[in-house]
C-alpha cells in the first residue's frame, strides 16, 4: 500500500466512513490514476477535467456521482486542493425509475432460490424492506418478536432504525435459526467441509456476493424477464406498501 493510499484511507476513517464506502472511494481514485498512468497527486486540474468529461459521457449518473464524491474528498480533504473543476462538475440526472416486481413475480423468484438460508434472507429483505447488508448482518438479538419489530443497526448514514416484522417472517426466521442455532448471527457463514461444529461456529455472516449470485440465478430460473437484482426486492416492498395505501413508511 502506497503512503498516499494509506493517507486517503486514514482520512476517510477519521471522518467515520463505512469500510465499504472507503473501498469504493479508493477504487474510484485508483481508476483515475490508471486512466492517465500517473499517480493521482501528480495530475493537473485540466487532466481531472478531461477525465470527468469522459466519465460523464460514458458512465451512468450513479457512477459519475460516486466518482465525484470520491475525487472531491481526495483532492479537497486529503490533498487540500481547491479546484474549480470539482465545484463545477455535477452528475447528470438519472430519471429512470427503478425496476419493481409484482407480488406474483416476487413469489416466483423467491421460490426459485434453492438454498434455504438465501431464500429466508431474501424473503426478509422483501417483507421488511431491508438493504442487502442490513439483512445479512442481522443478529439474533435484533429480533423483537413480542413487539413485531426488527432493530437495524448502522443503516445508511450510520443510522439505527426499527422496522415492522410480519408474523410470517418472524416464524420463518425462528424456524431458520433452529437449523443452525448460532448464538449471534441469523445468517451465519457456512463452515468448511468436514468442520465438526457446523454453522454454529461461524464467526461472521455469509458473504453478500453469495446471495446476489443466488438471486440472479433465481430470476433466470423463475422466467421473470425484468432486469432485477437483490435491491429490487426493497423497491418492490416500498411500491407494494404504497399500492396498499400505506404512507409515511420508514424507507
Amino acid at each position: 500500500m502506497t503512503p498516499l493510499r494509506k493517507r486517503l484511507i486514514d482520512d476517510l476513517t477519521l471522518r467515520g466512513y463505512a469500510q465499504r464506502t472507503i473501498a469504493t472511494y479508493v477504487a474510484a481514485v485508483a481508476r483515475l490514476s490508471r486512466f492517465f498512468h500517473v499517480a493521482p497527486d501528480q495530475l493537473t486540474e485540466e487532466q481531472l477535467r478531461t477525465y470527468l468529461v469522459q466519465l460523464t459521457k460514458t458512465r451512468s449518473a450513479a457512477t459519475v456521482a460516486q466518482a465525484l464524491c470520491a475525487l472531491r474528498f481526495f483532492y479537497e480533504q486529503t490533498l487540500g486542493r481547491e479546484w474549480t473543476t470539482l465545484e463545477l462538475a455535477r452528475p447528470p440526472r438519472d430519471t429512470k425509475l427503478p425496476t419493481v416486481l409484482s407480488r406474483e413475480e416476487v413469489a416466483r423468484v423467491l421460490a426459485a432460490i434453492r438454498m434455504p438460508t438465501y431464500r429466508v434472507c431474501a424473503t426478509t429483505i422483501y417483507t421488511c424492506g431491508l438493504r442487502l447488508l442490513e439483512a445479512i448482518h442481522l443478529r439474533v438479538s435484533d429480533v423483537a418478536g413480542a413487539r413485531g419489530l426488527l432493530h437495524i443497526h448502522h443503516g445508511k448514514g450510520g443510522m439505527d432504525r426499527m422496522v415492522p416484522l410480519p408474523a410470517a417472517t418472524l416464524a420463518l426466521l425462528r424456524a431458520h435459526w433452529r437449523t443452525h442455532r448460532h448464538p449471534e448471527w441469523l445468517f451465519p457463514a457456512s463452515s468448511p467441509r468436514g468442520a465438526a461444529d457446523g454453522p454454529s461456529a461461524a464467526v461472521r455472516p455469509f458473504h453478500p456476493t453469495s446471495l446476489q449470485r443466488a438471486f440472479t440465478h433465481a430470476v433466470a430460473a423463475s422466467g421473470v424477464t425484468k432486469r432485477a437484482h437483490i435491491h429490487t426486492l426493497r423497491h418492490s416492498y416500498a411500491t407494494h406498501l404504497l399500492e396498499a395505501g400505506v404512507s409515511g413508511i420508514g424507507y
